[in-house]
């Protein structure tokens, strides 16, 4: 069985040929589809505006330079604000559940999701730290990165007596939860305002 399955592999062609280009990459034949599409829907609902596809908000991917760059551009941005976009930057500490993870120009392509922490952008000799609830951050091989957060708010806004505040209150509330659902909600809320105590008092 186990020859069979070799010669069966040995048949196909090699999966680095058959490697699909990242989807911002964007060629000329998805341009060609895109218009094929509109026109196939004008000539079916003339009178209606073709609806958008996810190639009409898509930017071509900059090119992965040969040399390291100076700098890491970064792109910061939460639901509802963007709080850096195409910024240049010489690193920046995210909170990722593996741990803090700095990210300098150059670094290795890479998906992390964020835990409630302090995310620090390093710009020469100023220093900004964000609070960040939760998120992903994307790391390009270009010296580009994404980083997308469900809350965010700079460490010097945050008050340290609600943080204790809030922090005793679902740990009480922790104590005396019955139900599966009232204890994930009240551990949340005591990782969270533990996440804000540490950012503050560290």
């Amino acid at each position: 069985m186990l020859r069979q399955a070799s010669r069966l592999l040995a048949r196909r062609p090699i999966l680095a040929a058959r490697t699909r280009a990242f989807s911002t990459d964007l060629s000329a034949a998805d341009q060609t589809a895109d218009a094929a599409f509109a026109d196939a829907w004008n000539k079916v609902i003339p009178n209606m505006d073709p609806p958008k596809t996810p190639l009409s908000f898509m930017q071509p991917r900059p090119p992965t330079p040969s040399s390291i760059p100076s700098k890491l551009t970064v792109n910061f941005v939460l639901p509802y604000a963007s709080e850096l976009a195409t910024k240049e930057i010489d690193m920046v500490i995210v909170p990722a559940t593996t741990g803090q993870m700095g990210v300098l120009p150059g670094h290795v392509a890479t998906i992390a999701e964020l835990k409630p922490g302090v995310l620090s952008v390093h710009e020469g000799n100023e220093v900004t730290k964000y609070f960040v609830s939760s998120g992903f951050v994307f790391i390009h091989a270009n010296s580009f990165a994404d980083i997308i957060a469900v809350e965010a708010v700079p460490l010097d806004r945050l008050d340290a007596n609600l943080v204790q505040k809030g922090l005793a209150e679902f740990t009480s509330k922790l104590s005396s939860a019955t139900t599966d659902l009232e204890k994930a909600e009240t551990q949340i809320g005591v990782d969270v305002h533990s996440a804000l105590n540490s950012a503050l008092t560290g």
